[in-house]
């Protein structure tokens, strides 16, 4: 069996299925057992609707995000209120997978989302995620394992 980037299904880390949020959904996913007073560290193993902030090194910072309607458009993504603490740091797997909703060659290039869905599906580099989310905090489904960020699929937004 072969991935859509041409690697060996076994070269994929082994992720476990978890349940995946709304991609639009309305509220900030709660993560009880996070001790937001500790400092900036890594989120549980899940899934979480959020957008990575800042790159430093190896290590991403990343904020849960919320969809907000609005009067005149669909709507946006918004991230906590100024002043609300609820960021999380963890490092970005080295065999992460990063699916892309824009492809891989250059920001807003050809859109690659699945059918019917506002996921990306277009397998890129780990270089290109840093390098495109270093500069632009996109939304994502951004998986947590082990401490781990080992994917990220970015949610397009007309």
């Amino acid at each position: 069996m072969m991935l859509a980037s041409g690697a060996p299904a076994e070269a994929a880390p082994k992720i476990p299925k978890f349940k995946a949020p709304k991609i639009f959904g309305t509220t900030f996913q709660s993560d009880p057992k996070h001790d937001f007073t500790k400092g900036i560290h890594s989120r549980r193993n899940g899934i979480l609707r959020g957008r990575i902030t800042h790159i430093r090194g190896n290590v991403a910072e990343y904020e849960p995000v919320k969809w907000k309607p609005a009067k005149h458009t669909e709507g946006y993504f918004v991230g906590p209120p100024e002043g609300n603490v609820m960021a999380y740091a963890s490092p970005i797997a080295k065999d992460v997978i990063y699916l892309s909703a824009f492809g891989c060659k250059s920001w807003m290039g050809e859109l690659t989302t699945t059918r019917n869905s506002s996921l990306g599906s277009k397998r890129c580099s780990r270089s290109t995620l840093i390098k495109r989310h270093r500069r632009t905090p996109i939304p994502s489904l951004i998986t947590v394992y082990k401490g781990k960020i080992v994917k990220v699929q970015e949610i397009f937004t007309p």
